[in-house]
């Protein structure tokens, strides 16, 4: 997997400051979106083992709430398989942190079983995201208003609330 960017100290994609990850690759190709070089999978860097050790030191501070993914789009098959183990170690020795994630894709469409991005993968990602942004950016329903989503279809879901009762509830 390759990244595009790292952001330490965000506010803006995610509540609290946040270290984000811009993962390359998406298939989305939404019309306005912000940043179309990530639409490339070989885009950017290789996401390496120093890569991930860096970010790991960045959560450390009591100050940072946690992790968001970006892209690209982390929810493509090819980005789930590399991301489920960094995951995995966030919430094992960042204990406290939260993670939010973006995704072009639709929760209770895409990412369920039989869905076009379901993997091996997904169920266990899904269980270790608290927040997922889902739904492609569209222009036409583009506002500055809304919080933590560009556009009025997108949804900001309890991804941890979803994956034990199978319910969408939007928390913002």
């Amino acid at each position: 997997m390759n990244y595009s960017a790292i952001k330490y100290c965000d506010i803006a994609n995610g509540t609290g400051v946040r270290t984000v990850l811009f993962v390359s690759g998406c298939r989305n190709h939404c019309k306005g979106c912000f940043q179309p070089e990530t639409w490339d999978f070989a885009h950017g860097e290789a996401f390496t083992k120093e890569v991930e050790d860096a970010i790991m030191a960045s959560l450390e501070p009591d100050y940072i709430k946690g992790l968001t993914l970006l892209g690209g789009d982390p929810m493509e098959p090819e980005n789930q398989a590399v991301l489920l183990p960094f995951l995995e170690r966030i919430k094992k020795e960042c204990a406290g942190k939260d993670i939010w994630a973006y995704t072009g894709y639709i929760l209770d469409r895409d990412l369920i079983a039989g869905g076009t991005c379901h993997t091996k993968d997904t169920d266990a990602m899904l269980a270790l995201i608290d927040v997922l942004v889902d739904g492609p950016f569209v222009e036409e329903e583009y506002s500055i208003m809304l919080k933590f989503k560009g556009s009025k279809n997108q949804r900001v879901i309890d991804c941890k609330h979803f994956m034990e009762t199978g319910e969408i509830i939007e928390i913002m």
